[in-house]
């Protein structure tokens, strides 16, 4: 599943990132062109990708995507 995400604040990456290490399965953070992939349980990773522009969310954990619903601003295409 992927969900995309407008991160505007550390508040919401925080929270994102501190969900995805608490999910059981892999959780990445991907540009929109997915040339960027990034493991979302790093915060070193979390270096490498453009916080201006959405970012889409991936993991194949639907309960996952349940709980960031509310984080941030989903993007719709």
């Amino acid at each position: 599943m992927i969900t995309k995400k407008r991160i505007r604040t550390i508040n919401e990456l925080q929270e994102l990132q501190r969900l995805a290490n608490k999910c059981p399965d892999d959780v990445a953070f991907h540009n929109e062109d997915s040339s960027v992939i990034i493991d979302a349980k790093s915060y070193i990773g979390m270096y490498a990708l453009d916080f201006h522009r959405p970012i889409l969310v991936v993991s194949e954990n639907e309960e996952f995507h349940k709980q960031i619903e509310n984080i941030a601003e989903t993007v719709s295409e």
